[in-house]
């Protein structure tokens, strides 16, 4: 497979070093790899320290390169009123000044890039510490829009955030002190608005499992919550680019329902987990 890179080198009058709080709103020089349908974008600081790693996996791209993904990072101001406010609770979501980095995905219209149902996300750090039961979490946010988390999996090394998106732009790791039951009946309410934006003939199995999933996280019952979206998922693959439009493009003239569904179903299946191992 042929392997593309992009270096993207700007000028810095701070120097930064990964002792330091990050807390300033500055860019960060970014270089991107591609190598058939994974994209590895290693994020540095002024001082050419690497900061993070974001690995992005396509189930299936086209017109994939550095250029055709649009990617930038940026250290940002903790006490933005503007960033506080597109987080779910402010006071809740918090942003570890040691980490306080948004990578934005803003692939250009003219790029040339598409991918069918989803993109798996890792954020890679070394600036984070995991630990069992973390409540790190991966949000994304359309340019300038409101963060939801999108968490699958919190996994070590040091910390690994993964995530999976139907579509782009902006990216920020989180701890979230929220409840789980308060995240699981969020994730619940727009699993159920995405299901209720499809065609009719599509929406009836699929809320059966969506309503089948929470009756049973009402009741306890997390094993039996799991399985109704396991069958919710693997009815959204079978249908997915048939009945249900299954194509991102960054001309941004299509609807990528499947995509979206599917990562819905994940990180709500990822809560359900934890909330039943942790309780939180």
């Amino acid at each position: 497979m042929p392997k593309f890179a992009l270096t993207a080198k700007l000028v810095f009058g701070l120097a930064l070093c990964l002792c330091a709080p990050l807390a300033l709103a500055q860019n960060l020089p970014v270089t991107v790899a591609v190598a058939g349908n994974v994209a590895t974008v290693r994020i540095d600081l002024p001082t050419q320290q690497m900061l993070a790693e974001v690995i992005l996996t396509f189930d299936d791209s086209l017109g994939l390169t550095p250029g055709s993904l649009g990617v930038s990072a940026q250290l940002v101001d903790l006490s933005s009123p503007a960033l506080l406010g597109r987080l779910p609770n402010a006071s809740l979501n918090r942003l570890d000044p040691s980490f306080a980095l948004m990578v934005t995905i803003e692939p250009p219209a003219l790029g040339g890039l598409s991918f069918q149902r989803t993109v798996h996300v890792e954020v890679h750090t070394h600036a984070l510490a995991y630990t069992a039961g973390s409540q790190l979490r991966l949000f994304k946010a359309p340019l300038n829009g409101s963060f939801r988390d999108i968490t699958d999996e919190i996994a070590p090394g040091s910390v690994r955030a993964r995530g999976t998106t139907g579509g782009f732009s902006q990216f920020l790791v989180l701890t979230d002190l929220r409840s789980s039951s308060e995240v699981v009946t969020d994730k619940f309410g727009r699993l159920q608005s995405l299901i209720a934006a499809l065609p009719l003939s599509e929406r009836g199995p699929l809320q059966m499992n969506a309503d089948a999933a929470q009756s049973a996280v009402n009741q306890g019952q997390f094993g039996d919550a799991l399985s109704s979206l396991d069958q919710l998922r693997a009815r959204v693959v079978s249908r997915a680019g048939t009945a249900i439009p299954s194509q991102w493009r960054a001309t941004r003239d299509t609807d990528n329902q499947a995509g979206e569904l599917l990562a819905a179903t994940s990180t709500l299946a990822f809560s359900i987990g934890y909330q039943r191992d942790f309780g939180r």
